[in-house]
């Protein structure tokens, strides 16, 4: 999920939500203060009042004309029964009718014998204008009745004010979600980084804050790639030229003696000397041998050996290796503690079997005349572990955290290489060595090798 999308949404709901809620509240309330205050009340009371005073008119102007007519202060206008058909039908004595345009005049029929009299007077007022004025203070009361004008007020402010929201929170989705993917790149690539993928970039972006910050990570990947393979080469030239130096120091070491005793053979040259020259040439052979020994040390470190892995009897490889060992060393013991099912490991046999003489030798040196060195097997997990220990005087601490280096020796005549070899070679095997606080109060050694999925 993205977080800073969803916490750009949060914040945006948070803060229009209760703006929008006050705003609604007030709207509505004005609304309803507004219709409130309207007079459809005081217009149905006013209807009604001339509805009324329109029938008490017509009433008092029927009576007034009805006594005026019967006191004879009004003149009547003599008709025809034919001109009367409809009153004469009736057979009514008398009738009040409004007539004249818009029936502004009270008209009164009498019967008189065979003659009906017709008696007229103005009502003042013209009684349509009225009837429709007050039918028309009726229908409109009775629409807005039939509106709801606060339900439909109400509504149409809802409807509105949410769509109106619901547009902005879509507006902002989107904006948010174009704002959090170029930082959600910016962020997995910086995590790219940290896990040592110096190669890891993101998409370029546009010309804001954000847009420059991504070009500044992937300037800064370059720049940090460009470092670590500058620092590696820098590393790897200044490792070759210490190991260079070493091994230029080790041949002068053995230089040095042939140049001397070569010397002296030529200033004793015209005195013969059969045993001088015999010590002569055992000392120049000892050296040429010990130049061998450098350089042939140096080019098995230097070299890269094919790795042939196989099924490897780890019990059996061990005991051939102790059996070989004590008659260079037989001053030394050698102890045996051999896990009984072990099964096969997958190795090189050859790679092994020079990391096994590399431990044991250093160990017998390490222990010197008298002491004791133990070999184990076991399993460790997953790996199959193999052990060796020795009596000796042990290891510094400042010894072990340069143990494995090829240009660190603890021992006289050595080279440095031998450890760093037979690491290489676990390493080549898939495995690896580390050392141990000796079981036997001196140094000791592990060598992690896989197991054969056969042989479980």
């Amino acid at each position: 999920m993205n977080r800073l999308r969803n916490r750009l949404i949060l914040v945006f709901v948070l803060a229009t939500l209760l703006p929008l809620g006050l705003t609604l509240w007030t709207t509505l309330s004005v609304v309803e203060l507004s219709l409130g205050l309207a007079p459809f009340a005081e217009l149905d009371a006013v209807s009604k009042s001339l509805e009324a005073t329109g029938k008490k008119l017509y009433a008092q102007s029927s009576d007034v004309l009805k006594r005026d007519a019967a006191e004879h202060r009004v003149e009547p206008r003599r008709l025809k029964p034919a001109e009367a058909q409809t009153f004469w039908d009736s057979g009514a004595a008398d009738q009040f009718e409004l007539a004249g345009e818009r029936r502004n005049r009270l008209d009164y029929y009498v019967r008189h014998g065979d003659e009906v009299w017709l008696y007229s007077r103005p009502m003042g007022i013209a009684m349509d204008d009225l009837t429709d004025q007050i039918a028309g203070a009726h229908q409109a009361l009775e629409k807005s009745q039939a509106r709801n004008l606060r339900r439909g007020f109400n509504t149409t402010l809802l409807l509105v004010a949410s769509a109106l929201w619901l547009g902005a929170l879509g507006a902002l989705m989107f904006l948010a979600h174009r704002i959090s993917q170029p930082v959600q790149q910016l962020t997995q690539g910086l995590k790219q980084v940290a896990a040592g993928d110096l190669a890891a970039r993101v998409e370029p972006g546009g010309s804001d804050e954000i847009g420059a910050a991504m070009n500044a990570f992937n300037d800064m990947a370059g720049q940090l790639q460009q470092a670590r393979e500058r620092l590696i080469h820098v590393t790897r030239l200044a490792s070759w030229q210490a190991l260079a130096r070493k091994m230029a120091h080790e041949v002068k070491n053995s230089l040095t003696p042939i140049r001397l005793t070569m010397e002296e053979i030529v200033s004793r040259r015209g005195e013969p000397d059969g045993a001088f020259l015999e010590q002569a040439s055992q000392i120049v052979a000892d050296e040429v041998q010990t130049l061998e020994r450098r350089v042939r040390a140096f080019s098995q470190f230097a070299a890269e050996p094919p790795v042939m892995p196989s099924e490897v009897d780890v019990n059996a490889l061990l005991e051939e290796r102790v059996s070989f060992l004590k008659s260079a060393h037989p001053e030394v013991t050698y102890n045996l503690r051999l896990s009984p099912e072990l099964p096969p490991a997958v190795a090189d046999p050859d790679l092994i079997k020079g990391v096994l003489t590399n431990l044991l030798e250093n160990a017998a040196e390490a222990a010197r005349p008298g002491g004791t060195v133990l070999a184990s097997t076991a399993i460790d997990g997953s790996k199959l572990a193999i052990e060796v220990h020795d009596s000796g005087p042990g290891l510094s601490a400042q010894a072990k955290s340069s143990l494995f280096e090829p240009t660190i020796s603890f021992k006289k005549g050595g080279m440095g290489l031998g450890l760093s070899i037979a690491r290489r070679s676990a390493l080549l095997c898939g495995g690896d060595i580390e050392s141990l606080d000796g079981e036997l109060g001196g140094a000791g050694f592990r060598v992690s090798l896989g197991v054969s999925k056969n042989g479980v």
